[in-house]
């Protein structure tokens, strides 16, 4: 379950994205780094939590921690100021965040009264899913790919000639993916 986040690794190839040639622009190298720190820090959490011995007696606990530190870092990087170039990003970053939260909070309540709960853990597995979902699309986009999910369709925006600062003065076109 936990090793979809060693995909968020792939993160840290971003770095050959969003250094272009010649002089290095702050901002960018700012979020390129914490982009790094967050793909770096998910997948040393997912080391620690395949790392737990199920048979543990503490084993729910020590997850539910990892867990915790995963939600801290999700919200860390919706918090990120994403540069003007992927501003659009942001918005999927928040989702990621929101969903990650939930999952935590119902992975929580699966493992609460000493008693696991299948159908909490169930929904707090879709939850999690979701939130990786949108960090790969975002992964995606850093990388200058098109991300290859099935069920996610893109939107291009192209202003019209004439007056581009008009509301609704645009263009749409919409590639399925």
């Amino acid at each position: 379950m936990f090793k979809k986040i060693q995909v968020l690794a792939a993160g840290l190839a971003v770095s050959l994205f969003l250094v272009g040639c010649g002089a290095e622009d702050p901002e960018l190298t700012k979020f390129k780094n914490d982009v790094d720190s967050f793909c770096g820090s998910l997948s040393d959490l997912d080391k620690s939590m395949n790392g737990i011995d199920a048979s543990s007696d503490n084993a729910s606990t020590q997850l539910l921690e990892y867990l915790d530190e995963v939600d801290l870092r999700f919200q860390g990087f919706a918090d990120l100021d994403f540069p003007a170039e992927f501003d659009y990003l942001e918005s999927l970053a928040d989702e990621a965040s929101d969903y990650m939260a939930e999952a935590v909070e119902y992975y929580h309540l699966s493992y609460s009264n000493g008693s696991y709960n299948e159908y909490t853990a169930e929904y707090a597995q879709e939850n999690y899913s979701r939130a990786i979902k949108r960090v790969k699309i975002i992964l995606a986009f850093l990388r200058g790919e098109t991300p290859d999910e099935d069920d996610i369709s893109i939107t291009y925006e192209t202003p019209v000639e004439g007056d581009s600062s008009a509301p609704g003065n645009s263009e749409s076109s919409e590639d399925s993916v």
